[in-house]
């Protein structure tokens, strides 16, 4: 290797890998801030200007775009024709090109960004070198992670140069990069613009780390974050304690988390499956938590809790007594801390209360394709909802009612949650006809469906759950109506003095 450009936006360890370089007798070109960086560090650089005879133009826009840089890329080496269109234009090839791009994703993260600012930091000239380099990987080694910088300087220091499978791998990787960058920007665009379901949809993802296995042993996978995720997000959680978190302990989490952001009071959810398996609120978080134990001390065992209040000594010290996967919370105290770290494979998650979500999109894979869709963020007012029997729920029942439909919501359809005294005692989840779902919650509930509500995530397509609702001794029912046969269950309910509400709206979850 006898010729290096570098042109980065991030300046880690690039004085001490260019070092390196030099100590190999490769001589360096460079623009703007890097050559610069490198020039006050006492390293020999030549400017690219020196190289193109041309200034750098329009405040930096036009540096690198000149065929002196891109021939010097994209030249077959061992082609004669290239050599002597090199030799006849006074183009000299380049072996490396260390390349990173203008902060798109840091300027549009800042709060205050105009789209003028914004705009101005997408990057031309540095995807446009990255995208040559890798095209010509066969004789050009291109870099655009820092962190590849010293095993790079290792092979060249002990060959002279990377090995060609090394090239293709870092080839690969820099279309990576330049494509999640690019895509961001598209995203970006997109949302400046409104336009929701874009003709080509481009997302990107950076890994946060591969996982022992997937849903099952035998299967791979990765965890990834959304290069713009905020907090109140799953993906941004901060884990204190614990072992590493598993693919069904990550999916879980966001389930539980998702669920409890629901509620402004103190609210604990207990979550197996993806399903709430108990939900309790309380004036204290200790009070909620009791409630959630209680919801199912069965199921709870070996379930993640999510908190939206900080846990303190007295409810830690309760939680500790059982098993649990993971336990969620904006905040723990430190002698909560010190009780929950004496159980050494507890996983501890801090994650910032944000109940403003921002995530648009949810996004499903099928073989062979991609669901999307907006994620279902509505809440319910009691103003929306319409009494549809001849009694109207009490006011107790009507905190139960909403209660309740907060929580169903979240559980997989057909779903059916009954609740009482501010927390869940039956829930039916995942079935396929909803009696069953309701037979499920009710059997769940036993004794205690007396009295109780329930809540349905989807109408009755006829008046049988109302029926064992009505046997079991549920008094009131909020379900969205919309059934041709609406009028039977509304008869059947005013049959036996059930209150019953429609909301009008659905909430199937696959």
């Amino acid at each position: 290797m006898k010729r290096a450009l570098i042109s980065v936006s991030n300046k880690t360890g690039i004085v001490e890998f260019a070092q390196k370089l030099v100590n190999q007798q490769i001589e360096l070109i460079s623009t703007g801030g890097t050559y610069r960086t490198l020039q006050e560090a006492g390293i020999p650089v030549t400017a690219i200007s020196e190289v193109t005879d041309f200034p750098e133009l329009l405040d930096g826009r036009v540096k690198t775009l000149h065929p002196k840089i891109h021939g010097g890329l994209l030249a077959i080496r061992d082609l004669k024709t290239h050599q002597q269109q090199m030799e006849d234009n006074g183009i000299k090839p380049i072996d490396l090109v260390i390349v990173n791009l203008y902060p798109f994703q840091q300027t549009i993260s800042k709060p205050d960004v105009s789209f003028a600012e914004a705009i101005e930091n997408i990057d031309i000239g540095g995807p446009t070198m990255v995208r040559a380099a890798a095209k010509n990987h066969q004789y050009v080694t291109v870099i655009v992670d820092p962190q590849d910088y010293d095993a790079i300087a290792n092979e060249i220091i002990a060959q002279g140069m990377p090995s060609l499978e090394t090239r293709k791998r870092l080839a690969a990787k820099a279309f990576s990069h330049t494509a999640a960058y690019d895509a961001l920007i598209a995203q970006y665009l997109n949302q400046q613009l409104g336009i929701q379901f874009p003709e080509q949809l481009t997302v990107t993802f950076n890994q946060v780390s591969p996982l022992r296995y997937g849903e099952n042993p035998h299967q791979q996978a990765a965890f990834y974050q959304e290069p713009l995720a905020q907090k109140g997000q799953i993906a941004k959680a901060k884990q204190l304690h614990g072992k590493e978190l598993s693919y069904n302990n990550i999916n879980d989490a966001n389930a539980a988390w998702e669920m409890v952001t629901e509620f402004s009071e103190p609210t604990v959810v207990a979550v197996k499956h993806m399903n709430p398996c108990g939900v309790g609120t309380g004036s204290t978080l200790f009070d909620a938590y009791q409630k959630a134990y209680e919801a199912d001390p069965v199921s709870i065992f070996g379930g993640i809790i999510a908190c939206n209040r900080p846990v303190d000594l007295e409810t830690a010290q309760k939680m500790k007594e059982i098993f649990l996967e993971i336990i969620l919370a904006p905040h723990f105290t430190e002698e909560a801390l010190a009780v929950l770290q004496k159980k050494k494979n507890l996983r501890l998650l801090q994650l910032e209360l944000d109940t403003v979500r921002t995530t648009d999109w949810k996004l499903q894979s099928v073989d062979g394709g991609l669901l999307v869709q907006d994620i279902d963020h509505h809440q319910i007012q009691p103003t929306e909802c319409r009494v549809v029997t001849d009694r109207e729920p009490t006011s107790a029942e009507w905190e139960q009612l909403l209660f309740a439909w907060k929580v169903v919501k979240h559980v997989k359809s057909n779903a059916i949650v009954l609740a009482k005294e501010e927390r869940t005692i039956g829930v039916g989840a995942g079935q396929m006809n909803r009696v069953g779902a309701a037979k499920i919650a009710i059997e769940q509930a036993g004794k205690e469906a007396k009295g109780a509500v329930l809540a349905s995530d989807a109408f009755f397509p006829m008046k049988d759950t109302v029926e064992v609702a009505a046997a079991a001794g549920i008094t009131a029912i909020i379900q969205p109506g919309g059934s041709v046969r609406d009028e039977e269950s509304i008869k059947e309910a005013n049959k036996h003095g059930i209150a019953m509400v429609f909301t009008g709206v659905r909430h199937f979850k696959h």
